[in-house]
């Protein structure tokens, strides 16, 4: 894989826009479509995209696999997190009326927290998946074929 420039240049090239797209994903998914498990996805998708391209190994030494396990309990923990505020402030769990003065101002505020935790959480998860199956050795050596 080291000799591949071009897939090397092209890879650095489009994890920038990729994750630029998640956050659009990510912040516009309470007015259209999207949210915090398209944006999780997207944002694993430029990381795998990367360790696809450059190695397992480099991509580790990125986001070691403590990292990961972190970044599942912060996205559950900011999901469920919000749900125990507002069950705190007197109202049932995940009844964001309550996160604001106004209303809609608390609708806005819960939902954008609810899906940056479920970003996040689907995030690691795929990036999990991905190194569970990337680290596992090959069953049929390339001579077999």
């Amino acid at each position: 894989m080291k000799y591949h420039l071009i897939l090397r240049v092209v890879t650095r090239l489009l994890v920038g826009p990729i994750l630029l797209y998640g956050l659009y994903v990510q912040f516009h998914g309470d007015f259209g479509p999207g949210g915090g498990f398209q944006a999780g996805v997207i944002f694993a998708v430029a990381f795998i995209l990367y360790g696809i391209v450059f190695g397992l190994r480099d991509l580790r030494n990125r986001f070691p696999d403590r990292v990961i396990h972190q970044l599942f309990a912060l996205g559950v923990l900011i999901y469920a997190g919000t749900g125990f505020v507002s069950v705190f402030l007197g109202a049932n769990f995940l009844d964001y009326n309550v996160l604001a003065e106004k209303g809609y101002e608390g609708q806005h505020l819960g939902i954008i927290a609810v899906e940056l935790g479920v970003g996040i959480a689907v995030f690691a998860v795929m990036l999990a998946i991905y190194y569970a199956f990337a680290a596992r050795p090959p069953r049929i050596d390339d001579k077999d074929w």
